[in-house]
């Protein structure tokens, strides 16, 4: 039964704004008090207010991160409390809770599952389906994911390791098939962000990406996995903060408020009937642009969209669109979203219990992915070779940029019985390296520093040299010509489940069956 409402209230029903982990007692009842006094519809849960914060790796932050998930379910319990109509609760968890949640299940990201070769939708449905339970057992009902966007562009600080991969039809197929794979378990999922991030070389949490390119271009390439998701019934989109002025009569406004991105374009020429949700309003690429609170949150909902995601005037919203709405847009969003509540069992109140999770099979499941993406980028291994060479001592090891012990390093000296790392670069006819990521943006050069991509390029030059990477294989722009190491191993994890797997490889246990998810270079 609908229940019956006032124009500002079904209008808060739109609105889900941020919810923190950690933060201090102060903001959660300022929080609780928002959901008594506004009755809004939903939540989306950060980690804290930093993380949340537009370009936060440059900051530091001390937090006592214990206990977290412990804290989220907590703060669930007690928010669902607070509410007249129950809540949707969300969170941006594109590789799991643990992009939010420490100590929760940590799936490959998006670029690594671009590089499994066979059945591809097959796994990453099934990673969805795995992610999804973990998020239900949590009191999640919709996950902000997954990407759409086609990273066509290398240097993207903002997408990259987030998407499938370059090729447009391999990211429409695994962008619906982690899409079916959530919606399975349960959990509300959705395709972002239109009309497509991956070409782009500013952040959207810092200024407003604008993509010069013609509408066919667009058609064919970033606008095709959300045609072919809206061809499969998907009932989600997310509209990013990006600027495609051959889509908006050649005005460079950001897609998430513009009238002819959303309403002309994917709802009325592309067909979309589902719910839209716009990317989190607090965004630098539009929250400069409206200094009245509830100005940005009208144009959000006037442009098209269903759902206004982390809005930070929660209050002057509802005001503005209460009197600017008709009575009939309102009601049309409104019943949109009430028929989400029914479909993901919001509307049936339950308590939460802290969940367990099967961290055993968890861990197999990481292994039979790393099975599936790891890829011989170039080059042969001679694993007889190799044996020789470790058992007559002329066997080095080299791993970057941390010289701390590895599963990988710990496996490697465990069927040698020395350490090799001690093996001088003299000495050694043949170089492991091992060249763990510390980053997956390209930021700072995935972190890693001069002196480091200096001596790992020295090594090439001068010795034999077999490298593993182990993270976003965009890193390897960074070494110059790859074809001077003898052979280039592309893992893409780090997962220790994912370095057990690439010494059975360099052992000649296991065969390097993934491919390329990305082209390196333009």
């Amino acid at each position: 039964m609908t229940p019956i409402l006032t124009k500002s209230q079904k209008v808060a029903q739109l609105f889900f704004p941020a919810a923190f982990v950690h933060d201090t007692e102060e903001n959660y009842l300022e929080l609780e008090n928002l959901i008594k006094s506004e009755e809004i519809g939903g939540l989306t849960f950060f980690h804290s207010r930093i993380s949340a914060a537009a370009n936060f790796e440059k900051r530091q932050e001390t937090l006592d991160v214990s206990g977290t998930l412990e804290k989220l379910i907590l703060l669930i319990n007690r928010y669902q409390e607070a509410s007249k109509i129950p809540l949707i609760i969300s969170i941006d968890g594109e590789f799991g809770l643990a992009m939010r949640i420490e100590e929760t299940p940590a799936y490959p990201y998006a670029i690594s599952l671009g590089g499994i070769s066979l059945e591809g939708e097959k796994q990453v449905e099934e990673v969805g389906y795995k992610m999804g339970l973990d998020m239900k057992s949590a009191g999640i009902h919709l996950n902000l994911a997954p990407c759409a966007d086609v990273n066509t562009n290398p240097l993207n600080p903002v997408i990259g390791y987030r998407s499938f991969g370059t090729d447009t039809n391999t990211v429409a197929r695994l962008a619906l098939a982690a899409y079916k794979g959530l919606t399975k378990a349960g959990i509300g999922a959705c395709l972002k962000h239109f009309p497509g991030h991956g070409d782009t070389h500013v952040d959207s949490h810092l200024g407003l990406p604008v993509v010069n390119k013609t509408k066919e271009e667009l058609v064919a390439e970033e606008l095709y996995p959300f045609q072919y998701g809206i061809d499969h019934d998907v009932e989600m989109i997310m509209v990013g903060h990006l600027a495609v002025p051959a889509l908006s009569n050649g005005k460079e406004i950001a897609a998430s408020i513009s009238r002819e991105i959303i309403t002309d374009l994917l709802k009325n020429e592309m067909g979309f009937k589902g719910i839209v949700i716009s990317d989190a309003l607090n965004m630098k690429a539009v929250s400069n642009l409206f200094p009245t609170p509830g100005h940005l949150e009208w144009e959000a909902f006037h442009a098209g969209n269903d759902i206004l995601c982390f809005s930070e005037n929660v209050k002057e919203g509802i005001q503005m669109i209460s009197e600017k709405a008709s009575d009939e847009e309102i009601n049309l969003v409104f019943e949109k979203i009430l028929e989400l509540k029914r479909k993901l069992g919001v509307l049936e109140r339950r308590h939460i219990d802290i969940p367990k999770f099967n961290w055993e099979n968890h861990e197999k499941f990481l292994e039979k992915l790393s099975k599936e993406f790891l890829c011989q980028l170039n080059g042969e291994i001679n694993s007889i070779n190799i044996r020789d060479l470790g058992e007559s001592g002329n066997l080095g090891h080299r791993s970057f940029p941390s010289k701390d012990e590895t599963v990988f390093s710990s496996l490697l000296q465990e069927a040698f019985g020395r350490n090799l790392s001690e093996v001088s670069d003299k000495k050694a006819n043949l170089i492991i390296i091992s060249l763990f990521v510390p980053s997956a943006k390209p930021i700072n050069q995935f972190g890693l520093s001069d002196e480091v991509l200096e001596e790992i390029a020295e090594l090439a030059h001068t010795k034999n040299c077999i490298l593993y990477l182990f993270g976003n294989p965009l890193a390897l722009r960074l070494l110059g010509d790859i074809t001077l190491f003898k052979s280039v191993v592309v893992a893409y994890q780090s997962f220790d489940a994912t370095q057990r797997v690439a010494i059975k490889h360099l052992m000649g246990e296991w065969k390097a069956i993934g491919k390329m998810s990305v082209n390196l270079y333009d």
